[in-house]
């Protein structure tokens, strides 16, 4: 598989993240390997928070969190998608598919060998995690939710994910840092723009977050729907400890919580929460905020 990587100087001076890369290999399906970078801070003999990111950003996202819930005592493992901030990114639209992003996760949560996870997941990080969590069910003792949902494209996906996936397809430049902005209810400053930007130095190392979109199931016979629904089987059973933490002011996540609050029985009893002043990535808007939700999560689902 050919693929792109982003050189390492890319990522030099990037605001408020000075935390150590890591990387491991997962198998690209054609005979070679991709390379997977991820963040690995805190006790690594704590039980493991996984911070999954989605559509266009990266680990970067998650800076304002990390070190708070390393504070509290906490591993915290956060993975670049491939595609993705400091991972390999395939020059072929067509090489990324659902299932090949579920498959390079769970190769990363195979050899780290991660055990009693609780996930925190917001975008595609829940349209990835949130299988993972079903699929690999034993690994996982806790979920938070936040501003995603996991569509088995039975169901319209609204005007707003529709005008956004258009979008995608049309624009003549993905400008990961605009995007970005554009879906925050903050203002950015240029550096954190920038740094959005810094995976991506042109067009063409964009080709994952072109083809994400068109990867969201939106209709009953797409590729992914039916491992979707089976996946949605278990957490219909789902008995472990599930929080939603959705802001106030994401048109296209809109509502997910209450729904999975009505399907997923590890909701009830939970101190649900919407974020306020939180656009659509609200890490980056409310970051400090969702990791005192997370902290508080674990702390009060903890079986000493």
């Amino acid at each position: 598989m050919k693929f792109l990587r982003t050189d390492d100087s890319c990522f030099d001076n990037l605001p408020d993240y000075a935390f150590s890369p890591n990387y491991l290999m997962v198998d690209d399906f054609e005979g070679g390997q991709l390379r997977v970078h991820y963040l690995d801070e805190g006790p690594k003999d704590a039980a493991p928070i996984l911070l999954m990111h989605g559509e266009p950003s990266w680990c970067f996202l998650y800076r304002k969190m990390i070190p708070l819930l390393t504070a509290a005592g906490h591993r915290v493992i956060v993975p670049d998608l491939i595609g993705f901030g400091r991972s390999d990114k395939p020059s072929n639209r067509l090489d990324y598919t659902y299932q090949r992003h579920v498959d390079w996760m769970s190769s990363v949560l195979q050899q780290l060998q991660l055990k009693d996870i609780t996930l925190v997941c917001q975008d595609w990080g829940g349209l990835i995690g949130l299988r993972l969590a079903a699929e690999h069910s034993d690994n996982f003792s806790g979920i938070v939710a936040a501003n995603t949902m996991l569509p088995t494209g039975d169901h319209d996906p609204g005007e707003a994910f529709k005008n956004w996936q258009k979008f995608s397809q049309e624009t003549p430049e993905f400008n990961a840092g605009k995007i970005i902005k554009g879906g925050t209810t903050t203002e950015l400053s240029a550096a954190v723009i920038s740094a959005y930007n810094a995976p991506y130095p042109d067009e063409s190392y964009k080709e994952g977050a072109r083809q994400f979109p068109l990867l969201v199931p939106i209709s009953p016979d797409d590729p992914a729907a039916e491992k979707n629904r089976t996946a949605w089987k278990v957490l219909s059973q789902w008995q472990k400890p599930f929080l939603t933490a959705f802001s106030d002011t994401d048109p296209i996540t809109k509502g997910g919580d209450k729904l999975m609050q009505k399907l997923i029985p590890g909701t009830a009893g939970q101190q649900h929460t919407t974020i306020v002043n939180g656009g659509h990535f609200l890490q980056e808007d409310q970051g400090e905020k969702l990791a005192e939700v997370v902290v508080n999560f674990v702390k009060s689902n903890r079986v000493e």
